[in-house]
């Protein structure tokens, strides 16, 4: 199967995954969280890359990132996957085992309004869907502690988000709403095909700007006759 062409353009928020080679467990103690942290830290300075959200789970982590150049986003991801992998090799003397992710990282555009809300929101509920913590804020290894509880120097990797937070937020991220499985649904269905989310004339501008139409084709081939 062809691959979905890597697009990016500046200004648009991107979310962004990678997993672990098999799902294999790659942050095994706090150490590990640490260095990848830090690594995220550097990278953010090195590309100039703004950071609004993030999650890092035991074998896969989340990223909400806004590029001010738009080839800024493989660059980015390249080199802190590249970097990682070399740091955590050399750390566990395991240099020449294969594969630390189990390939490319996955994204898709984000429209920066309620829809991009919607995305932090399901980055920083990660640990709670996984029975690791009970609130968005009790999960050390994500932007959500960060902004309440980080140093300066932690705060710092997170830059202002493009739309303004709103007071319920945290709340919002905290509870359960009616509808979670519709709306983990749609989240999951970008994040596979790597399609835009947001609004439909959003999508579509979006769509036809990066090059997008396959992402939003049903995947299979088109019957006869048709």
């Amino acid at each position: 199967m062809a691959r979905i062409p890597r697009a990016a353009a500046p200004d648009i928020v991107y979310h962004v995954l990678n997993r672990a080679n098999g799902r294999d467990r790659i942050f095994q103690k706090e150490k590990d969280y640490i260095a990848f942290e830090k690594i995220l830290l550097e990278g953010k300075e090195k590309f100039d890359m703004r950071i609004l959200a993030f999650c890092v789970m035991p074998n896969h982590w989340h990223l909400i990132l806004y590029p001010k150049i738009g080839e800024d986003l493989s660059l980015f991801m390249r080199w802190i996957t590249h970097t990682h992998t070399q740091r955590f090799r050399a750390h566990y003397h395991t240099i020449g085992y294969g594969h630390l992710y189990q390939g490319r990282f996955k994204s898709f555009p984000v429209q920066d309004d309620n829809y991009f809300l919607q995305v932090c929101r399901y980055v920083e509920r990660n640990p709670l869907r996984a029975g690791l913590a009970e609130k968005i804020v009790d999960w050390r290894w994500s932007s959500a502690w960060i902004r309440k509880n980080g140093t300066l120097e932690q705060k710092s990797m997170l830059s202002v988000w493009p739309v303004e937070k709103p007071d319920y937020y945290e709340k919002w991220a905290n509870t359960l709403s009616e509808d979670e499985e519709e709306k983990l649904e749609k989240i999951r269905h970008a994040l596979k095909r790597g399609s835009p989310f947001g609004e439909s004339e959003w999508v579509n501008s979006i769509t036809e700007r990066l090059g997008l139409e396959s992402t939003l084709r049903k995947r299979g081939r088109p019957k006869k006759g048709t």
